[in-house]
């Protein structure tokens, strides 16, 4: 005697049935906790711009590990030169360039295509000015080496560094301000290719200069110099020759010098964003270093920031989605698509944060091998594991909140934000946990958590209470 359960054919399609209506509830449940469409366009966008984020941050780095092969002196020097070089000079040329992510992207939105170009010109011209600025301020890097305590030998080659780099920013601040017009324009996929080839390019250029040449340890920054030329005259040519920028660059113009004051009141306050935050950072590691034991605390507060600014790179891609999104919505006069693009890239933000973190907690002691394989910092490593994991998931919602303020036009506001939460919260308790607690890299951490997650909830409040309105038509 046949099974009923194997020969029945109405028990098989009722079978069937509840198996397609299970498949359909399940569907149905995902678009009720997310915009679907939505939310693969913006991954779909996300990928190229992490690449070409981790493509161009590599380039200087390569130089580093070049240089660091001649000595530990040359290994010292190099490392020290380009943080500084970084939260002195490069973070403030991408904050410039944040401007036109609030121009460009609603002026996009408002099919007012000829002024992207004007803007991206207007942007440039503001670049240089501070390019300039800055390379006089980097001549002085020794002196001030000096006044920071810092080794004499190691100061004079690390000042000998940044002279030969300080060509590269120029082109670096020109390549941000490009990078955002192909952005907010979602020209994106070329951009892989234009960074990933200037950086295979500068390794070349690196092993020649430095071992090769006779240069030595001045060959590295040379290389990089170069390289970040080689990727902005690249990017520029594409530009200009390319059939997809015809609306949006119709050439130079001495119109883009009207615009230099509109440009610089969301510049400068989107500089002072990415530099808050930079420097925040750069201060756990200043303090750490003034502790007891503190070749550990140093050597574990640095992991923990170089494990952060790696998983920011992935929220950077979201960031620039939803700046995009947000910013092409609200020039077209769509505020309600703006608002359901940002609710998807914080969705987006927690689902991302949420991978990061599980594959530290798995592989952690693999990931603090890579750095160290001294058991007392493994150790420490892991104890500071989950205060890590909450920095990394509230880092990747205000990373994407930030992108949202600067598609908005925000800038200001985020910068009070940003100052008020990080250095009359986070830095005083981190002090006062390092320290007067002696809960020292562990209590660092705590305070940057508190700085954090008082900036994501500021953040999530102004985006949730100010009202959402495109800037002038007349500016955009």
């Amino acid at each position: 005697m046949a099974d009923p359960a194997t020969s029945s054919p109405l028990l098989d399609n009722q079978e069937g049935g509840e198996d397609e209506r299970g498949r359909r509830g399940s569907s149905t449940l995902v678009q009720k906790l997310i915009d679907v469409e939505e939310a693969k366009a913006q991954m779909i966008y996300s990928l190229p711009m992490i690449l070409t984020n981790v493509f161009y941050y590599c380039i200087p780095i390569t130089s580093v590990m070049f240089a660091s092969h001649l000595g530990q002196l040359e290994l010292a020097s190099a490392t020290l030169a380009n943080s500084w070089a970084t939260v002195s000079g490069f973070a403030f040329m991408v904050g410039l360039s944040g401007s036109l992510e609030t121009l460009c992207g609603q002026g996009f939105g408002a099919k007012r295509y000829r002024m992207l170009g004007i803007h991206l010109q207007t942007s440039c011209i503001v670049s240089l000015v501070f390019s300039i600025l800055i390379t006089i301020f980097w001549f002085f890097t020794e002196s001030i080496f000096g006044l920071l305590r810092q080794d004499p030998s190691i100061s004079k080659q690390a000042a000998l560094y940044m002279k030969y780099q300080a060509p590269g920013l120029l082109a670096y601040g020109f390549l941000q301000n490009i990078l955002r017009f192909c952005q907010t324009q979602s020209i994106i996929t070329p951009l892989v290719i234009f960074s990933f080839v200037p950086l295979v390019i500068n390794i070349g250029i690196a092993y020649v200069l430095v071992y090769l040449s006779g240069l030595g340890f001045i060959g590295a920054p040379i290389a990089t110099s170069i390289s970040l030329w080689i990727a902005f005259l690249s990017l520029g040519t594409y530009v200009i020759c390319s059939e997809k920028f015809k609306e949006t660059w119709t050439g130079f113009s001495l119109e883009s010098f009207r615009y230099i004051v509109i440009n610089l009141t969301l510049s400068i306050p989107s500089a002072a964003m990415v530099c808050l935050e930079y420097w925040a950072f750069e201060i756990l590691v200043f303090l750490a270093g003034v502790m007891p034991n503190p070749e550990i605390n140093t050597s574990l507060v640095a992991i923990c920031v170089n494990t952060e600014a790696i998983s920011y790179m992935l929220t950077y891609g979201l960031s620039a989605a939803a700046s995009t999104r947000v910013s092409n919505e609200l020039g077209a006069g769509n505020v309600k698509g703006a608002k359901k693009a940002t609710s998807v890239s914080v969705k987006l933000s927690l689902v991302l944060a949420l991978g990061v973190v599980i594959v530290l907690l798995i592989g952690h002691d693999v990931w603090v091998g890579l750095f160290s394989n001294s058991h007392v910092i493994k150790e420490e490593f892991a104890s500071l594991r989950f205060f890590l994991a909450a920095s990394i998931t509230l880092d990747s919602i205000q990373g994407v909140l930030s992108g949202v303020a600067r598609g908005c036009g925000w800038q200001r506001l985020v910068t009070v934000i940003n100052l008020a939460t990080f250095y009359l919260i986070g830095m005083p308790i981190a002090a006062f946990c390092g320290f007067k607690l002696k809960f020292y890299a562990k209590g660092l951490w705590i305070g940057l958590i508190c700085g954090i997650f008082c900036q994501s909830s500021s953040l999530l409040l102004m985006t949730i209470f100010r009202k959402w309105t495109k800037l002038n038509a007349a500016t955009v």
